[in-house]
């Protein structure tokens, strides 16, 4: 019996599933995972923040995250490039840059199809 009412509750937890095309702040996120793992909401929100710092760091190190089920976060280098003043039309140097990027992987690829 216990195992049915967790299972609904995980169901209607998030808030971003009651509105289509919906998006979900960080506040509502960490109301969502408190929810889900039965823990307070300032507990969730230490483990938000502290996954998003862990990732932050691994990534300034030049190093990539991979999270099995969901997906992988890692640097990409952009090379230095012309570009274009859209108001005087002169050409300008971009300068080369490191962007974070994410793929997600195959089970979060089928959880939204």
């Amino acid at each position: 019996m216990r195992l049915r009412w967790q299972f609904r509750k995980r169901q209607t937890c998030a808030k971003a599933r009651r509105q289509p095309g919906g998006h979900m702040n960080k506040s509502e996120l960490v109301d969502a995972m408190a929810e889900a793992a039965d823990i307070s909401k300032s507990a969730a929100s230490r483990a938000l923040d502290a996954l998003t710092e862990s990732v932050a760091v691994t990534l300034k190190n030049g190093d990539s995250v991979s999270i099995i089920g969901f997906g992988t976060f890692s640097v990409k280098e952009r090379a230095a490039r012309a570009g274009r003043n859209p108001q005087t039309g002169a050409t300008i140097q971009i300068a080369a840059s490191k962007n974070p990027s994410f793929k997600a992987g195959k089970a979060l690829k089928d959880a939204i199809q």
